[in-house]
């Protein structure tokens, strides 16, 4: 899991992060003024500072934030001059956008602000439509607007080209002021904000809503925030029937405010297309006697605190419900609240001031169960801890008796000049502790700021302040306040400064009035600033002693994903806390590198102890030279013939182990048949896989040999319980392995599959796989399962081993084995690691035109179900709708899916003449059905050896394919973001395979697909369907030069590239297979396509060009099965498209990859009547061999 960044803001107005894998707050010196409130996402922090001014800090990240920038050069032929400029008057602009109505000269774009930069000149794109056009660019039409072309015909009266740049923001990491110019009328000052909106809709991307509310109480809205704009584009006023005080947006569609007046407002209407929503609704406060003063929204909870600092849960809440149903009061006091991702709760005390983290929060009890202080120190206390006594007794000559008051930034306040004090010095005397404290009203939303100067004891001073528990169980705490007043001279006692310089803004006004008024009649309450921005300045560096606890003002966790079933580092003493920094300081210097190696090692030290003891007793008889064991149990078996039925079978699995430690065994099914009992046996060592099966009502797993492996029918079996089918399978699975000798990781070279639910399987190559002309035939390789949950996985012969997952979450290989529902012996013990996924389920709304009613769900008989798959021939309903299997749960609600391919209306329709045809978002005349697309998320949790790799979400990957008794410093990886950006991986080895950084490569265009050859050849596929080859890549050079466009197959759009030593071969849209001809060293990027198959899913070409395929609709014994493992027979260097296919497990397949398998085939002598013939069959592969390779053989170059 990455780690993510809880935001605060303590009371000296200094902004603060804590990462979730972190210990301490490491405080952000880029902000150099005071700030007021924070309002954190993911991707940024945005802010008002003491000037009332909105700030953002975008974090930084691999891939950079880049907008394209595009403008269209029309012209018009004329017989004189020919195509020229010379356009007619009811033509468009000269230069102008795609529609032609808004006029674009490239010299009208200007950056939005200085927080942008240009990347390049304008420049001219070539690719239209997947397609290279002429040089210049230019495509054609009869007129404007019309179809254009990229050939020119004799009827081509216009032409047009379009001109592209890029610009990038260059303002990350570092604190921004929003620029005020870019509204017409400028909003008063903020008081409050908050973000969120981020899950409403995925276009544009990145869309975030941000609200503010300004010190007249007016809210206001910044429209066209998205990660091209991260800034936004201009501030809109939202009407409200009220003065408020303080706002709260969730990351979906709820949005609650507080009025001056302690009334709750919800905002309703709020959609993809009004992020704004339109309407206001009023909800009454918690409590009768006292108002709202506070209010936090998540995703279904809403959190608020009232007047008395007393904590509600508001029930019922929810994307159909914003309004929720009735508050429930909950235990401890607060000044604030704040929901952050997963509903997550955290809080700022009101006794201590201290950061609570709300534990027990899941979504089946989303209010949690207790509060828990976040106690980790902050990085400035490291300096005090190694302070001196003396020093800190030093500390005294500072306060010499008299306090100076600076203001150091803009106030604005509602203090009437007669009633101002004039300020002079003052010597703390402790009879001065007598006088009563005068009490500070709460006159903004920065109330609980003032409240500490008022129901606060010993504050900043106090050292002895009583430390916060480890947590404050709800049925302990106790109703009543224990007010201990410190005297002045206690609060500022020498003693108890920690530093210079320390500058108190916002806050401990009270203390600061008893030192600062000259006398007891002045009114404090006449003197509160309305906005509380007077800095004091009591010439102290740091404000809080080395033992105090820090005082914070405001946190926000918007940004901060938790795992509520994982614990958290920030609960843990301080010591420890300090033991451990410690311990991590002194671990700085070592690498991963050196760990990996020192393992290493240090196996191998033991690994030859173990041998050297061992020899002393290998003439000893063993004391059991052959064991047989027997594992029975009761199942279900479909039975093989018509009439095809479950049947209660008994299983049993008969295990025996030779003298010499060989194991073997028998799998035994006895059955019921007319009567008699029959029985069906399978050795073990001739199951070639086990796969669990999808089934809504059984617990099933399927059964492989070779046999029925070309059958195309397994022995399928169903258990009672899951668990008890997971026991079968993991126990079956080591039987399996023990058979064959199989124990440990996956090698380097092994071949990895990923099924189309998800479930990974490994295959060990043997020297015979790929031998010519008499390979061992792929039905015959025994699959093992490895614990995870992927999309695709890709590998090479060095053990760099990454994964993609439903989430598009990056993971690499450990070395680990097992994991999942693999325990004891069938699983490591370490290098096991959780592993979540997250996948969506769709349903479609189909329904029919008639002339009464338009669109409804009535359909015609023949029609397909109003609630259907995508195919329409299953029934699929909201309700009757589940996950994908038992381990599976939702995460969400049905939501309308707007990104479809063909696009949607605003309702998310599509539209077509009837069903099946081809769908688009818009209606015709002719459009007599239509459909929508449903989704629901859901998550799976389990095991795997595998770790994430933050925190870019990736679609594609590629790593080098090493040949054989080769190795490489740096492992080339490159990879393709969710969004298309180009990335390439540095720091990748094989000890550290994780990498280090990703280094982004510019494109004009999204990319979908890429892979990288044996001598750095890059091919990369763009999302219209084009290909590009990526030139001068090189291990000097990773990330290349420049992209070369690559023309596809007449009338194809492709969608996948795998690249291995010499051969390219592309999959179109189509299902088509393509071989590249006329590849050479010195012109990689080849001549023409070649036509090799159809019906292909996916491609894997292997690092001796091996070449391996997902194929569809392969005919079995009984039917098409869909998602067969296939490999190209015949492939040789002199014939690299090979001749034909040889066929593998069948049924359920979506990916593979052979790109580690680097294993060389032994040479294969022919039978000749001649030994002329036999010499000549010997030395026509220039291919050297071995007759004993190595699988990872020597370092001689890649």
């Amino acid at each position: 899991m990455p780690s993510s960044l809880l935001w605060a803001v303590d009371v000296y107005g200094r902004v603060y992060s804590l990462s979730t894998a972190g210990q301490q707050w490491e405080h952000c010196r880029d902000a150099h003024l005071e700030f007021k409130r924070v309002t954190a996402v993911q991707q940024c922090c945005w802010s008002i500072a003491c000037d009332h001014n909105i700030y953002l800090n975008v974090h930084a990240s691999d891939v950079p934030i880049r907008y394209q920038e595009e403008t269209y050069e029309n012209q018009r032929w004329n017989p004189v001059d020919g195509f020229s400029d010379r356009l007619l008057p009811s033509d468009r602009w000269q230069w102008s956008d795609v529609t032609g109505l808004k006029h674009q000269p490239l010299g009208d774009f200007q950056l939005p602000s200085d927080n942008w930069e240009w990347e390049a000149d304008w420049y001219v794109d070539e690719n239209f439509g997947g397609e290279t056009t002429e040089k210049g660019g230019w495509t054609y039409a009869i007129d404007f607007p019309a179809t254009y072309t990229k050939d020119k015909k004799w009827n081509s009266c216009v032409r047009r080209r379009r001109w592209i740049r890029y610009r990038r923001y260059k303002a990350q990491e570092t604190w921004v002021k929003i620029p005020s110019e870019q509204t017409e009328s400028l909003p008063d000052p903020f008081n409050d904000i908050t973000c969120g909106g981020w899950e409403i809709t995925e276009e544009p991307r990145g869309c975030l809503a941000l609200w503010a509310v300004s010190l007249q109480g007016k809210v206001w809205f910044r429209c066209g925030i998205n990660h091209h704009n991260p800034e936004g584009s201009y501030w809109e006023e939202v009407s409200v029937p009220g003065e408020v005080v303080q706002i709260s947006s969730g990351p979906g569609d709820l949005v609650w405010a507080v009025l001056w007046e302690g009334h709750l407002l919800v905002r309703e209407g709020i959609s993809r297309d009004c992020l704004r929503g339109s309407s206001w609704v009023t909800v009454e406060s918690p409590s009768p006697g006292a108002g709202a003063v506070h209010v936090a929204v998540g995703v279904n909870v809403v959190w608020a605190v009232t007047k008395d600092h007393k904590v509600w849960f508001r029930r019922g809440v929810n994307s159909h419900n914003p309004c929720g149903s009735g508050w429930i009061g909950m235990v401890g006091e607060m000044v604030m609240i704040n929901v952050g991702l997963n509903d997550q709760v955290w809080g700022i005390g009101f006794e201590d001031r201290a950061v609570y983290f709300r534990q027990g929060v899941t979504v089946s009890e989303l209010s949690g169960k207790a509060w828990k202080v976040v106690s980790v120190p902050r990085d400035s206390d490291r300096s005090h801890s190694s302070a001196s006594a003396s020093s800190l007794q030093s500390a005294g000559c500072f306060f010499g008796g008299e306090v100076r008051l600076e203001s150091q930034a803009s106030v604005l306040s509602d203090v009437d000049p007669d009633t101002e004090r004039a300020v002079g010095g003052l010597v703390p005397t402790p009879e001065m502790g007598d006088s009563p404290k005068p009490r500070i009203p709460k006159v903004t939303s920065d109330s609980f700021i003032s409240e500490l100067v008022s129901d606060r004891e010993g504050q900043i001073s106090r050292r002895d302040v009583p430390s916060a528990g480890p947590s404050i169980p709800e049925e302990d705490h106790a109703e009543k306040e224990v007010e201990d007043r410190a005297s002045p001279a206690q609060v500022l006692s020498p003693s108890q400064s920690g530093g210079l310089n320390p500058q108190w803004s916002n806050v401990d006004l009270e203390e600061a009035q008893t030192h600062l008024t000259s006398g007891p009649g002045v009114d404090a309450a006449e003197t509160c600033s309305l906005s509380s921005v007077a800095t004091y300045n009591l010439a102290l560096e740091e404000p809080y002693g080395p033992d105090e606890h820090p005082k914070w003002a405001w946190v926000s966790g918007g940004g901060c994903f938790v795992d509520c079933h994982l614990q958290l580092n920030w609960f843990n003493s301080s010591t420890s806390t300090a033991l451990n920094s410690s311990m991590q300081a002194m671990s700085l210097s070592i690498t991963p590198a050196q760990t990996a190696a020192w393992r290493k090692q240090i196996f191998e030290q033991l690994s030859e102890r173990s041998k050297r003891e061992m020899e002393n007793f290998m003439h000893y008889e063993q004391a059991i030279e052959q064991s047989v064991w027997v594992k029975k149990g009761n199942m279900q078996w479909w039975r093989d013939w018509k009439p095809h039925k479950w049947v209660d079978v008994q299983f049993a699995l008969e295990q025996f182990s030779g003298a010499e430690g060989n194991k073997d065994g028998i799998l035994f099914i006895y059955y019921t048949f007319n009567d008699e009992k029959k029985y069906l046996h399978v050795f073990i060592n001739e199951v070639t896989i086990l796969v669990p099966v999808l089934n809504d009502s059984k617990h099933t797993f399927a059964i492989y040999t070779a046999e029925r492996t070309k059958q195309r029918w397994p022995i399928r079996l169903a258990a009672a319980t899951e668990l008890e089918m997971h026991d079968w399978l993991a126990l079956l699975s080591v039987s399996c392995c023990d058979s064959r000798g199989i124990q440990g990781p996956p090698s380097k070279q092994a071949i990895w599959s990923v099924t189309c639910k998800g479930d990974i399987f490994v295959s060990e190559p043997t020297k015979e796989l790929e031998a010519s002309p008499y390979p061992t035939p792929c039905d015959q390789m025994f699959w093992r399962q490895v614990g995870g949950h992927m999309r695709m996985i890709e590998s090479n012969s060095l053990g760099v081993v990454w994964g993609i997952g439903y989430d598009h979450t990056a993971w690499v290989h450990t070395g680990g084995y097992g994991g999942g529902f693999f325990q004891g012996l069938a699983s490591s013990t370490d290098n096991i690691y959780t592993q979540t996924d997250v996948k969506s389920v769709y349903i479609y709304e189909n329904q029919r035109w008639n002339p009464v009613t338009g669109y409804t769900n009535r359909g015609l008989p023949t029609d397909r179900y109003m609630w259907s798959d995508a195919s329409g021939l299953k029934e699929c309903t909201k309700n009757n709708t589940k996950p994908p299997s038992p381990n599976w749960t939702w995460v969400s609600d049905w939501t309308i899916d707007y990104a479809v391919s063909g696009g949607t209306d605003r309702e998310g329709w599509q539209y077509a003449a009837d069903f099946p045809a081809s769908y688009h978002g818009y209606k015709t005349m002719k459009d007599f059905v239509r459909r929508r697309r449903w989704a629901r998320k859901c998550k799976l949790t389990t095991t795997g050896p595998w770790q994430e790799v933050p925190p870019i979400a990736l679609s594609d990957i590629t790593i080098l394919p090493c040949g054989p008794k080769s190795t490489v410093e740096q492992v080339p990886l490159w990879a393709i973001s969710n969004k298309g950006d180009v990335l390439c991986r540095l720091g990748v080895t094989s000890l550290t395979p994780g990498g280090s950084s990703w280094l982004h490569v510019g494109t004009d265009q999204p990319f979908k697909s890429i892979s990288i050859g044996g001598v750095h050849q890059v091919w990369a596929i763009a999302k219209d369907g084009s290909a590009f080859y990526r030139g001068s890549v090189s291990a000097q050079n990773p990330a290349g030069d420049c992209w070369y466009h690559i023309p596809s197959p007449t009338g194809q759009k492709l969608k996948q590239v795998s690249v291995g030593r010499t051969s390219v071969y592309t999959v179109d849209e189509n299902g088509n297979l393509w071989y590249r001809h006329g590849v050479t060293p010195s012109y990689p990027q080849g001549s023409s396509w070649e036509h090799i198959s159809n019906n292909v899913r996916k491609v894997s070409v292997g690092p001796l060009d091996q070449v391996w395929i997902i194929a569809d609709k392969v005919q079995g014994s009984h039917s098409l099965s869909c998602g067969t493992v296939c490999r190209r027979l015949g492939v040789l260097p002199m014939e690299p498209k090979g001749h034909s296919w040889d066929y593998g497990i069948g049924g359920g397949w979506d990916h593979i990859t052979v790109r580690g398998n680097s294993m060389e085939a032994p040479r294969i002598l022919m039978p000749s009547l001649t030994d002329n013939g036999s010499n000549q069959t010997a030395t026509r592969s220039p291919l050297r061999t071995s007759n004993q390779p190595e699988m990872n053989g020597n370092p001689v170059g890649c």
